[in-house]
C-alpha cells in the first residue's frame, strides 16, 4: 500500500492494519520529513484519542492529514505505532 499526496509517496508498506475502512501504516514506512506535529486531538470510544500531524509536500500543508494513537486502549491495540491518512491523501495498493 502507498499513501500518495501532492504527488508524492509519504507512506509505502506491504504491512498495513485495516480499521474502520483506513489503511494503518507501520511508523517506519512513513517518510516522516513530510510530517509535523498538530495540536488536534480527538477521541474515539473504542480506540482511544488520536494525535494529529500535518503534511507537508513541496511547500503545500495539508493540516491533520495524517493521524495516529499513541497509546490506544486495548480493543486497538493493534494499530499501536501506525499512522493512517485521509483529507486528500490517496491511499492506494
Amino acid at each position: 500500500m502507498k499513501a500518495i499526496w501532492n504527488g508524492t509517496v509519504i507512506a509505502e508498506s506491504d504491512d498495513t492494519v485495516v480499521v474502520e475502512g483506513n489503511h494503518y501504516f507501520p511508523a517506519e514506512s512513513v517518510k516522516s520529513q513530510y510530517l509535523t506535529d498538530s495540536p488536534s486531538n480527538t477521541s474515539c470510544p473504542w480506540k482511544g484519542t488520536a494525535s494529529y500531524k500535518h503534511v507537508t509536500v513541496d511547500g503545500q500543508l495539508n493540516s491533520d492529514a495524517a493521524w495516529f494513537y499513541p497509546t490506544p486502549k486495548e480493543a486497538a491495540a493493534e494499530i499501536e505505532g501506525r499512522y493512517a491518512f485521509w483529507k486528500g491523501v490517496q491511499v492506494t495498493a
